[in-house]
């Protein structure tokens, strides 16, 4: 099932991980050096499996080796981000001291 990659279409401003016939997204806005997280979105027949995680792990592995700093003002991403501190490094300061991270 999780054979698929996920890819950033950038026409779109969406990392997307398809799964069978549905599509997992994670939408942003890109200002360099900053990538604003605004949604996760995940159909619900695919809730449950790990799959916004798998996004999330794989947005911050990107904004990383680009030299981003994540704006997450996802609900989601937000908490992955509290429950991972040792993603912080990746998470421009003014929202390190938001999330407590």
């Amino acid at each position: 099932m999780f054979d698929a990659e996920i890819r950033d279409n950038i026409d779109l401003h969406r990392y997307e991980l398809p799964v069978g016939d549905e599509v997992a997204v994670v939408t942003y806005n890109l200002s360099e050096p900053n990538l604003m997280i605004t949604e996760t979105l995940v159909p619900a027949a695919l809730e449950g499996q790990g799959i916004a995680s798998r996004l999330a792990k794989h947005v911050l592995a990107d904004a990383k080796s680009r030299g981003l700093l994540i704006l997450p003002v996802c609900t989601f991403f937000s908490a992955y981000l509290q429950k991972h501190p040792e993603h912080a490094d990746v998470v421009h300061p003014r929202y390190r001291d938001i999330l407590g991270i």
